[in-house]
């Protein structure tokens, strides 16, 4: 076990040996001086693990050499031991970076515990983690021989990402990877769940099924709506469950998540076909065939996701709704900038529909570029990126305005992505389209059974440019590639974020509902 250093300064340490030899007998080096100054001298010329400083001392203060302590070692964590309960000594010492707080009398076994806390804590919290899947585990594995529906999928998703998460900052490789594994396992079994019943729940309206991408604004919006207060729906595009959570922690400090369910994306799940569906309230075909005005089919070079407003509107007409609203997507930084300028001028609509497109550009940055695909070369580090960018945002400067004003506010997106690893050949003529986990098109070839196939896309409810046009989706981790120039292709898009098929990232999707603290 490692021995840790710790430097201890107090004006009657003497009186203080039985508490260093009680950390002495627990394999801590505890080197003790009895003024401030020398604390500071040692610390300069020597690594501590931990300080401990006696607040009130003659001559240089506790809180003098606190000061000191950091700015020459910001990351040595230091302990104030004080007899003085006042707020005042207490928030100057949080304010100069305290790592935590003892009031005297203390006795060894605190002392212990704000060690242990202070300098085990990551191994402590790794074993306790380690330990905690290995008894969940078998519970997640034996869950997949039961005949899940699709509230249970929903629930062994969270858990994983609830591991996953958990272990992000382990180092616990072997354990990791086992989780990585339990994971595709999952996902194996999802997508079997997936073809088994994704077209019984478009065709049979009496049989249980989740809440799709076309009925989320109608059951989970339009009920939220309260005329003493404004209501905002943020669609955050690609943001998958785990990249949400990450998002949770920084919005904690202005709101309270009332609520967390999930819903899933309808196939394919692509802006185009799963945020189309959410703001028109109608399945992909039924789009086509209602507004073929506003539909943009798959051999148009038409952007496919311009009228999202206009499908958003008559969503709200057929629905007898009498209300003020307003659309805003941001698609580029002044937009965000512009918006967060003028979101005071919202709160008088009864919602606010806010689509915000970075997520789903970071994801299609890291295809293209190289910088991307070196910051974001896993989930983790693709969650972290997510993260950073939020918190330097103008949507995060939106929430923190938007909880000032304490509106209602509800999150979703349209789909999530997947880091594919694996390719599956696929040929087809050059009208197919190019989505790597979906393919469009007549005259499709490929082997094997691990698609889900829509060898009639009106039972999809998906539109059809001919009478021989089927749709191919992609399941777990793979990707569609052409033999032609195979290799490359495969070098190029293997551990590339996609998204279209599907998997549990990409279909399980959150619907969030917060209310900004003290509301």
């Amino acid at each position: 076990m490692q021995r840790y250093s710790i430097l201890w300064a107090d004006d009657e340490i003497d009186l203080l040996k039985p508490h260093i030899l009680f950390l002495q007998q627990r394999g801590y080096d505890v080197h003790p001086v009895n003024n401030a100054r020398e604390a500071v001298e040692l610390s300069e010329g020597r690594h501590f693990d931990v300080v401990f400083l006696d607040e009130h001392m003659p001559g240089m203060s506790g809180l003098e050499a606190l000061t000191q302590i950091k700015n020459q070692k910001p990351n040595v964590p230091v302990v104030m031991i004080t007899k003085n309960e006042e707020e005042r000594i207490m928030e100057e010492a949080i304010g100069a970076k305290i790592d935590d707080y003892l009031i005297k009398p203390i006795n060894p076994s605190q002392i212990l515990l704000s060690v242990k806390k202070l300098l085990d804590n990551k191994r402590l919290v790794q074993e306790k983690t380690t330990l905690g899947y290995q008894q969940e585990f078998q519970k997640i594995s034996l869950s997949f021989l039961d005949n899940l529906d699709h509230n249970a999928w929903a629930d062994v998703y969270k858990k994983l990402v609830f591991w996953e998460l958990q272990m992000a900052d382990s180092d616990n490789d072997g354990m990791a990877e086992v989780l990585d594994m339990q994971k595709s396992e999952a996902n194996a079994n999802f997508c079997r769940f997936v073809k088994r019943n994704y077209e019984s729940w478009l065709n049979n309206p009496n049989i249980e099924k989740p809440l799709l991408s076309h009925q989320v604004i109608k059951k989970k919006v339009f009920p939220e709506l309260n005329k003493d207060r404004s209501t905002f729906l943020f669609v955050i595009d690609n943001l998958r469950f785990d990249q949400w959570k990450v998002i949770e922690t920084v919005l904690a400090e202005y709101f309270n998540t009332d609520q967390e369910d999930m819903y899933y994306s309808i196939l394919p799940t692509t802006t185009a076909y799963a945020r189309n569906a959410i703001f028109s309230g109608l399945l992909p075909s039924e789009m086509a065939k209602i507004n073929p005005d506003l539909w943009v089919g798959e051999d148009d070079d038409e952007g496919k996701n311009n009228f999202e407003a206009e499908f958003l509107e008559k969503q709200i007409r057929r629905n007898n709704l009498n209300i003020k609203h307003s659309y805003h997507k941001i698609k580029k930084l002044e937009e965000g900038r512009d918006l967060a300028d003028s979101v005071t001028n919202l709160f008088g609509n009864d919602l606010n529909v806010i689509v915000y497109n970075f997520v789903d550009m970071l994801s299609h940055a890291r295809t293209d570029m190289a910088m991307i695909r070196e910051l974001a070369p896993d989930e983790s580090a693709y969650r972290s990126i997510t993260k950073s960018w939020f918190v330097h945002s103008p949507l995060y400067d939106i929430f923190k305005k938007v909880a000032e004003r304490k509106a209602r506010v509800i999150i979703t997106t349209d789909h999530g992505t997947i880091r594919v690893k694996r390719a599956f050949k696929i040929i087809g003529d050059r009208n197919v389209n190019t989505n790597l986990r979906y393919k469009q098109g007549k005259n499709l070839g490929y082997e094997g059974d691990k698609v889900v196939e829509a060898l009639k896309p009106e039972r999809f409810y998906l539109p059809k440019s001919n009478v021989s046009t089927t749709y191919v989706f992609a399941t777990e981790d793979q990707f569609f590639a052409y033999p032609n120039n195979y290799n490359y292709y495969v070098n190029f898009y293997k551990d590339t974020f996609q998204h279209g098929g599907v998997s549990l990232e990409e279909m399980i999707i959150p619907l969030v509902f917060l209310t900004p603290k003290d509301a």
